[in-house]
Parts: structure tokens; C-alpha cells; sequence
């Protein structure tokens, strides 16, 4: 190694231990967000690399993210992997690889001791194959207590909202009710009952990373009083120094439950 990359690496560590002092005594966010974007961009910008390589890269560092949240105590930490939108407007090879690198860190993530994995999306809406090993990490790791992980995977925000309204009244009508009394079952807490995140905490944080500032249907009603978060770095760059920078801009504000 150059003598510019180790002392590059010391000033690194050195701001690191700086920004976790910094964190000690703070109550981290129990449910942090991630929208993962950039590693189209990511893939541009390497030598020779292809979409898929930058997709797989964004995924290996989302590994890396969330032992940095478990490590800060974050008790459930949702990611953002691949929304009803891509579904449709993604071309079909690079869906088709988009698959395999979901599929294959679903199965990383479920190795990982104690860590518990959650599907939320229209699985109806997913290769089979997708869904089946999706499936599996959250058979696999129904009965760990640790890290609580949310794979956002063919899910919409406002296509989960539609769903649970749509489930509350097809309850109503199996138990023989009338529809003048269904306005009564349209409550905040049981459409809350209804989404895929029921009985969860709310987001606390919401992360975006490559410097994008928009929301993109992720979790509407979950992010509600949400803090918003933005790196510039593009998703494979992520580092834990800005995940750290993150959880102290979390740790720094008032939270507002609106205006």
C-alpha cells in the first residue's frame, strides 16, 4: 500500500472512532430505511463494468450496511431492493439479473447468525423462482430475534396501502356486514394492521443514497414523520463513515410529528 492510502486509511479510522464517540449515549432510530440508487451510475463509471456488476456490488455493500445498523443497536432495517415500477420499466435482461443478485442475497443475509428476514411485496408479482428463495430466508429465519431485515421486493407504496384497504373490506364482507357500517372499519390503526410491516415500528430514518432527493413510493404510510437522510455517494460507495454521519444527523434533530 501507497504511503497516501495508509495514511488515508488512519485519517479514515481516526474520523471513525471520532464519529462513534460522538454517537455514544444517543438512542439510535429503532427502524431505518434504505433506497438504494446509483449502482447503474456506479457501473458507468467503472472501467468495463457492467449493470449487472454494479447491481451486484450496490447488493455486497447492503450486506456491509446492515451489520453497520445492527452494530448501532437499529433494531429493523428495511431495504429498498426492487419496486412494482421496476417490474415494468426495467429491460428484461437487466431485470433477469436483478433476480438472481436478489435472490442470491436473500440466501447470504439468511446465513447470517440470528439475523431474522422479512418479505414485503406482491410476491404474486415475482419470478417464481425470486419468490421461492425469498421463501426461504424467511422460513429459515422465522424463529431468530436478532436484526429484524424488511426486502422491500416488488413493493409500492401505494400499492401496499390499496391492499390493505382492499383486505379490510373483503374481512368486512366475510363477516356479513353492510357497507353502511364499513366506514367504522376504516381506521388509521387497522390499515396499519393490514400493511406487510404490521406490528413493526414505523421508520424512524429514511437513507437514499447517489444524492437523489425523492421519496420514490417507498413506504408512504410507514414514513409519515420519517427523518430523510441523503449521501451523494452512489450505492456500491456507501461507507460507514456516512451511515455513521447519518445515525449523528438522526441523533441531532428535533423530531416534529408535523409542520
Amino acid at each position: 500500500m501507497s504511503v497516501r492510502g495508509v495514511v488515508k486509511g488512519f485519517l479514515y479510522n481516526l474520523y471513525s472512532r471520532r464519529l462513534r464517540r460522538q454517537l455514544q449515549g444517543a438512542t439510535p432510530p429503532r427502524h431505518v430505511g434504505m433506497i438504494i440508487d446509483g449502482n447503474r451510475r456506479w457501473a458507468k463509471l467503472q472501467e468495463r463494468a457492467t449493470v449487472a456488476e454494479g447491481h451486484r456490488a450496490g447488493a455486497e455493500r447492503m450486506h456491509e450496511f446492515l451489520g453497520w445498523c445492527d452494530e448501532a443497536g437499529v433494531e429493523v432495517v428495511t431495504l429498498y431492493l426492487l419496486s412494482t415500477d421496476n417490474l415494468s420499466n426495467r429491460h428484461d435482461a437487466e431485470l433477469g439479473d436483478l433476480v438472481g443478485i436478489i435472490a442470491d442475497l436473500a440466501a447470504d443475509l439468511a446465513e447470517v447468525p440470528d439475523w431474522r428476514i422479512h418479505h414485503l411485496g406482491d410476491e404474486s408479482q415475482l419470478p417464481a423462482d425470486l419468490a421461492s428463495a425469498l421463501g426461504a430466508a424467511v422460513e429459515s429465519t422465522a424463529g431468530n430475534s436478532g436484526l429484524h431485515i424488511n426486502l422491500a421486493v416488488g413493493y409500492g407504496g401505494r400499492h401496499e396501502i390499496t391492499e390493505a384497504v382492499r383486505d379490510i373490506i373483503r374481512e368486512h364482507e366475510e363477516r356479513g356486514l353492510g357497507i353502511d357500517t364499513l366506514a367504522d372499519d376504516i381506521t388509521l390503526d387497522n390499515i396499519a394492521d393490514h400493511l406487510y410491516t404490521a406490528g413493526q415500528p414505523d421508520l424512524d430514518l429514511v437513507i437514499r443514497t447517489s444524492g437523489e432527493q425523492r421519496i420514490s413510493d417507498f413506504m408512504l404510510w410507514q414514513s409519515a414523520h420519517s427523518e430523510l437522510y441523503f449521501v451523494e455517494a452512489l450505492g456500491p460507495d456507501l461507507r460507514e463513515i456516512d451511515v455513521l454521519r447519518a445515525l449523528r444527523d438522526y441523533a441531532r434533530r428535533q423530531r416534529r410529528y408535523g409542520a
